[in-house]
């Protein structure tokens, strides 16, 4: 990150790796303009490296042919060109460019690259604090979430419904469950 304007209690310098068993990386998106569905990747890694400083940055990556909905042939056609093209495009990232106050939470900047497309993010960003871990040393917790639109990373299939609207909606809200764990 390039600034830091404020310091997170208890995590200290070095890195710490998301526990990907311990995390989760959801999304919902609008379905038929009436509900929502919901999603997540099921392969994803990550880091935040804290500096000497107190300042944090993160990395983190996710494969794209990892996406559940909770429907195989949903999921299949998530994974086609119409939509994530995985064959194509296999991975999703975010590197931080910066975190600033914003009131008791905090506001995460970064880059996000998602199918071939990187453009800047703002995701609000809680941080849980820092537990001393079951043996394996502390662990941190964090929330986070932000809002896309599908079209802006180059996603633009359109699905009209005869009625008006579409099957799939523009927005994309994602949400970030993060557990990291200090390395050694």
């Amino acid at each position: 990150m390039t600034t830091a304007t404020t310091t997170f209690p208890g995590l200290t310098a070095g890195t710490w790796v998301i526990d990907a068993v311990h995390s989760n990386v959801g999304f919902t998106v609008r379905h038929l303009m009436v509900s929502k569905v919901r999603g997540s990747f099921e392969d994803f890694s990550g880091a935040v490296t804290v500096a000497a400083d107190g300042t944090p940055s993160v990395t983190a990556e996710i494969s794209i042919a990892s996406i559940s909905t909770r429907n195989a042939d949903r999921d299949a056609h998530i994974r086609s060109a119409d939509f994530f093209d995985a064959e194509q495009f296999p991975t999703a990232t975010f590197t931080s460019t910066g975190v600033r106050a914003d009131g008791s939470d905090h506001v995460l900047t970064g880059d996000f690259t998602l199918h071939g497309v990187t453009r800047p993010v703002e995701l609000k960003l809680e941080f849980n604090g820092v537990n001393p871990g079951m043996g394996h040393g502390p662990v941190a917790g964090f929330e986070a979430t932000t809002v896309i639109n599908r079209k802006d990373f180059g996603i633009s299939i359109d699905m009209p419904l005869e009625g008006g609207g579409a099957v799939v909606g523009d927005k994309i809200t994602i949400n970030l469950e993060i557990e990291a764990l200090q390395q050694a």
